[in-house]
């Protein structure tokens, strides 16, 4: 029976499993073609997505580093008028250590004039002649 089946399917049977071939092959393809349209399309939403993202990262890097220039220009500024304002009293101390002089030259009297170290040449000297207490303890809190 199956023999006969097979005869009678050669006939024109024969076209149409061809074109049922050809059908299923072009379903196939819509297939594969709307699946990797959505995947691009995927991808595009997630490469959007992350362009959001650093976007947002980006701005917020600016504003902090915005911030962290302007701080810097103030404490800058600030440092600079104290640096002036350090050279004007070294001006008037050294002004007034030579009104020292002229006098002790002229009225014979002396006068002990402490030695000045300027703070500015050596930074790393701490003014202060007693050490800071310092214990362990006040680390841990």
């Amino acid at each position: 029976m199956s023999s006969l089946q097979r005869q009678s399917s050669s006939g024109s049977d024969g076209f149409a499993t061809v074109d049922e071939k050809k059908r299923k092959r072009m379903l196939s393809n819509r297939e594969s073609a709307r699946r990797s349209r959505m995947k691009k399309q995927k991808q595009m939403d997630d490469l959007t997505t992350e362009i959001t993202r650093l976007e947002m990262s980006n701005n917020q890097v600016r504003q902090t580093l915005d911030a962290r220039e302007r701080s810097h220009n103030e404490i800058e500024s600030a440092n600079n008028v104290l640096r002036a304002q350090a050279m004007e009293l070294t001006d008037r101390l050294q002004s007034l250590n030579s009104v020292l002089h002229i006098f002790e030259e002229v009225s014979g009297f002396s006068v002990d004039i402490p030695e000045m170290h300027d703070p500015l040449l050596k930074p790393w000297q701490i003014p202060c002649p007693q050490p800071i207490p310092a214990s362990s303890d006040m680390f841990f809190i």
